[in-house]
Formats: structure tokens, sequence, C-alpha cells
């Protein structure tokens, strides 16, 4: 889903799990990637990120928005 979502120049395989989504030593992304994985987590998942706090902590890595997700689907 990121990778569709973002346009990522970086194959999948490549994303290592623990990789930091907004470090430039990680993926680098910005403000509108961050608007963009919400959007396509609700759309692909059926899960909504309420506040910037959950977005904070849902979006800090590839592993936590597999967490979050897991968490909050219903």
């Amino acid at each position: 889903m990121m990778v569709e979502s973002l346009m990522l120049k970086i194959p999948k395989e490549e994303i290592r799990d623990d990789a930091l989504l907004f470090d430039p030593s990680g993926l680098g992304l910005d403000s509108i990637d961050a608007l963009e994985l919400v959007v396509g987590m609700e759309r692909t998942f059926g899960v909504g990120v309420p506040n910037s706090e959950a977005a904070r902590q849902a979006l800090a890595s590839v592993n936590s928005i597999h967490d979050y997700i897991v968490a909050n689907r219903k």
C-alpha cells in the first residue's frame, strides 16, 4: 500500500520493517505523504487515525503502522 499510495521509487522488498518513515535515514517522507498514508489506511484497511497524537504514534515506522492497523481493525 505504501509503495503504491506514495509512488515510492524504492522496491517494497527493500523497505525494512523498522524503517523510520519521516527520518532522512529512513524513507524521508513528508506531511503530504502522511496524509496519503492515513487515507490509504482508511481505504485499504478501514482504519482511521483520529488525531495528530495517534498519527504520530501510528506513522513512526513500518512496524508501527502494522501494529496500529492490527489493533484498530474491526
